[in-house]
This record gives C-alpha cells, structure tokens and sequence, in this order.
C-alpha cells in the first residue's frame, strides 16, 4: 500500500496519530521526520502530521480510526 506517516521530533500530534494508526490497525507504514529537509519543511510544515498514501492521496490530522480505516479503503 505504500503508506508514510510525515512526522516531526517531539510532536504530541504526531505521538497521537501514532496512537490512532495502532487503535485501527493500519498496515505498516514508513516514518518520515520532516525536520531537516526543507522541501518537506515546505510541503508540510504546519500539517503535520500527515499519513500518505503511493499515487499521492493525503490524509491531514487530524483523524480518529473511522476515518483512517474509511481513507484507507478509498472512501475519503
């Protein structure tokens, strides 16, 4: 599925989307810190953190586990 999570170092945001990734049991994902890129500072600076998905589908934070199970299945 090729799923990443953009995050940031000591994010409670991110710490939650964490959390909610485990409570809905998403697939494996790849972990991203956007700290020292300045593209990604660019792109998603104040979004984070956000779940991507190959193709180019976005998920912005915040959300709970209906809504990341829903965007997992192609509904939102």
């Amino acid at each position: 599925m090729g799923l990443i999570l953009y995050q940031r170092d000591d994010c409670h945001l991110c710490d939650q989307a964490l959390a909610v990734l485990a409570q809905a049991r998403a697939p494996e994902f790849d972990s991203v810190f956007i700290d020292a890129d300045e593209a990604l500072e660019a792109r998603y600076g104040t979004r984070v953190p956000v779940l991507a998905q190959a193709g180019g589908r976005e998920l912005d934070w915040p959300f709970d586990a209906t809504r990341l199970r829903r965007w997992l299945d192609g509904e939102g």
